[in-house]
């Protein structure tokens, strides 16, 4: 079985890749793209293909572009932590939407469907599967190193999660940083989306570090972060009506 990957963020790469090799060793990944231009430029060569795994933000634009641009005739699982795509994926030919941090069981299960169908003559009947979201409970508080002793971080404590320099850190109420071992990504499907929201690539943010937010250039919105002495902590201009709609629900 043929695959590719869509996915801009090399720790979830690795760790779907490890996934596969457990549940699916007999895949064959045929490259990893992290653009969609890069995936269009791919696809364009009709590579003979049985399945496609996608996240849902890639480093230059949403990958439901790709699928716009170039007919694919293989099934999708996303692969991605923002639950709000689910619908529009199953308008593309997704047959399973698995939020991030993926678990074992979860791509077992997704896989299993495609092995259950033939993907080329019942691609319909797989379209028609029920979305599954499944979550776990909010992620309440994080173990952080200090020195040589562990210390809990309870989530009520946390203006701001950001990355610098491929290190995801936390930054507490006191102003205090902790590296901690997640990708914003998969801190987006650990946390409560009620309280915490990923502005941008690099910034995923309390709703207590909002209290402070102006008008920045081209439709951005731009927050002042005590204690984070960082120009770029803007809302990305495609998230702002999503950032305006959770200050707001």
């Amino acid at each position: 079985m043929k695959v590719i990957i869509l996915e801009d963020e090399n720790r979830a790469v690795n760790h779907l890749k490890r996934l596969i090799h457990q549940v699916a060793p007999e895949m064959e990944l045929m490259g990893v793209f992290d653009t969609v231009r890069d995936a269009i430029s791919y696809l364009e060569k009709k590579p003979v293909l049985d399945l496609i795994f996608s996240d849902v933000q890639l480093a230059d634009g949403l990958s439901f572009e790709v699928f716009s641009k170039v007919k694919v005739i293989c099934p999708i699982i996303f692969t991605t932590a923002y639950d709000t795509y689910a619908i529009e994926a199953f308008n593309t030919n997704g047959i399973d939407y698995l939020l991030k941090p993926i678990e074992e069981e979860r791509l077992s299960k997704a896989i299993e469907k495609i092995r259950l169908f033939n993907t080329r003559i019942d691609i319909e009947s797989l379209l028609n599967l029920k979305i599954s979201t499944d979550r776990k409970q909010p992620k309440s508080r994080f173990m952080v190193k200090v020195g040589e002793k562990i210390r809990t971080i309870m989530v009520e404590e946390i203006l701001a999660f950001y990355s610098f320099e491929k290190t995801t850190y936390l930054h507490t109420t006191t102003h205090r940083n902790y590296i901690i071992d997640y990708s914003l990504d998969e801190l987006e499907g650990m946390l409560d989306r009620e309280r915490f929201f990923k502005i941008n690539r690099k910034y995923l943010v309390s709703i207590d570090a909002c209290s402070q937010i102006i008008a920045w250039s081209n439709n951005r919105l731009k927050i002042d972060i005590e204690g984070i002495d960082d120009p770029k902590i803007v809302v990305a201009r495609e998230r702002v009506r999503d950032f305006k709609a959770w200050l707001d629900s």
